[in-house]
């Protein structure tokens, strides 16, 4: 099982005195997003937490790129059996095109592809995978301040591909179009000046 983190990166144009954030060319900024949820029903119980910061660089006007980490952990339990634990690291590298990116509002579009590491245990067995993962999201930032952005991502099209870690092991490949609530990251940005 893999996690994926799709983080938003901000863009470039000059800034109007008048307005409040924007990035410009050669701007640096970091951006990222921490999640934790918990889900009971009745005996079984479900622990969720992510962690996905990155860092980008605004090579031109409207064009940033970046590197990205990711981690997600969960655990399963119901009483009666094995509890479930799945983690999983992620490692990528994206490039986001910003359409207003010197306005406070912009939308943008952005590119990842990420490498991931995972493992599940059950009880006392462990399984391992790998697995590549690139996707597509459109999305929008809105600067709250100077340097404080707002960002959102829409999952709209990926493609995954794992395979446990085990000689003679079959890939499972994913492939995903469509617009799920779930499939929305919400993230902050913060420009460096």
């Amino acid at each position: 099982m893999a996690a994926v983190a799709v983080f938003g990166l901000s863009n470039v144009n000059a800034q109007d005195e008048n307005t409040t954030g924007g990035f410009a060319e050669g701007d640096v900024f970091a951006t990222g997003s921490i999640s934790f949820g918990s889900e009971t029903f009745a005996d079984e119980k479900l622990n969720q937490f992510t962690f996905n910061p990155s860092v980008g660089y605004f090579v031109s006007e409207n064009i940033a790129v970046g590197v990205s980490l990711g981690y997600m952990s969960s655990k399963s339990e119901d009483g009666v059996s094995d509890d479930i634990k799945v983690s999983a690291l992620t490692a990528g590298a994206f490039g986001q095109y910003y359409f207003t990116p010197g306005e406070q509002f912009s939308f943008l579009v952005q590119l990842t592809a990420a490498y991931t590491s995972g493992k599940t245990e059950v009880g006392d067995a462990e399984a391992k995978n790998n697995g590549f993962i690139a996707g597509f999201a459109p999305g929008i930032s809105y600067f709250v301040s100077d340097c404080l952005a707002l960002q959102a991502n829409i999952g709209v099209l990926s493609y995954q591909t794992t395979k446990p870690d085990f000689d003679g092991a079959e890939s499972t490949d994913n492939f995903n179009i469509g617009l799920n609530l779930t499939d929305i990251n919400f993230g902050i940005t913060y420009k460096f000046n």
